[in-house]
């Protein structure tokens, strides 16, 4: 490792999910600033090509390509193009994530169950193994999952969703061990509450917000922004001796 560069990501090619807002768009954008090509990936092309197009216009590289990570052959597809286009992957950020459900653990429907299961559990899973292959066949990579604190403390009235990420961070583990060998290594973020459009249900709603933020020592919330750098970390030259981690990056949550 460079001493004077132990984040630069200079000739790598990241593959970055749910990365056409919030969190995703966020590590987009700081990875790409250090250097890494990345492909923006989202359900919709027309708002995964936005954020490429603001990091091209900031200097950095780009690609946009949808991807809807509940669809085996979607990610299929993406994988497949990364290949043709790029002919390698060194980083893979699942971020992409479902919570369609809020409410009663005991009410929870089977639509709402698969659907979270698919994204979060499926999703990750399986672009976890294709980008394994890849990273395995170029002496390795690394793949960072975005879990949540609901991993280790579940959110009330969020179970289905806390239950996913909870298997992410043991799956985060499980390829960890086994991709080692490979040079592959593989760790977790582990979000508090973000001012995100994906945590509305919590950040925009007063009461709730009141109620959460006296368990948080820092007192606030998160901006996006704030979990890129733990994953630039993560992926970079300083972190080429950690892998199987979590890393929390919550305000004091987990503690409080």
């Amino acid at each position: 490792m460079d001493l004077r560069k132990p984040f630069d990501l200079s000739g790598k090619a990241a593959l970055i999910t749910g990365a056409s807002r919030g969190i995703g768009a966020s590590i987009a954008r700081i990875l790409a600033a250090h250097g890494a090509h990345v492909i923006v990936s989202s359900r919709k092309i027309e708002a995964c090509e936005v954020v490429a197009s603001s990091i091209r216009s900031a200097g950095d590289q780009a690609t946009a390509l949808a991807c809807h990570v509940g669809e085996i052959e979607a990610i299929e597809s993406l994988f497949a193009q990364i290949r043709e286009r790029f002919g390698r992957l060194d980083i893979l950020v699942n971020n992409a994530a479902a919570n369609p459900y809020y409410g009663s653990i005991l009410d929870t429907d089977l639509s709402a169950f698969q659907k979270t299961i698919e994204v979060n559990i499926r999703g990750y899973f399986f672009a976890s193994t294709l980008a394994g292959h890849m990273m395995k066949a170029h002496g390795g990579g690394s793949i960072v999952n975005v879990a949540s604190v609901n991993g280790i403390r579940p959110g009330l009235l969020q179970g289905i969703y806390s239950i996913t990420k909870a298997s992410i961070i043991s799956m985060t583990q499980a390829f960890a061990l086994e991709c080692a060998a490979y040079g592959i290594r593989v760790n977790a973020l582990l979000p508090g509450a973000t001012d995100t459009k994906f945590a509305a249900t919590l950040v925009k709603n007063e009461e709730v917000l009141n109620s959460f933020l006296p368990r948080v020592p820092l007192n606030r919330i998160a901006q996006p922004d704030e979990m890129a750098g733990a994953v630039l970390y993560l992926v970079s030259p300083a972190a080429s001796y950690t892998t199987g981690s979590c890393i929390s990056v919550d305000g004091g949550y987990l503690i409080g």
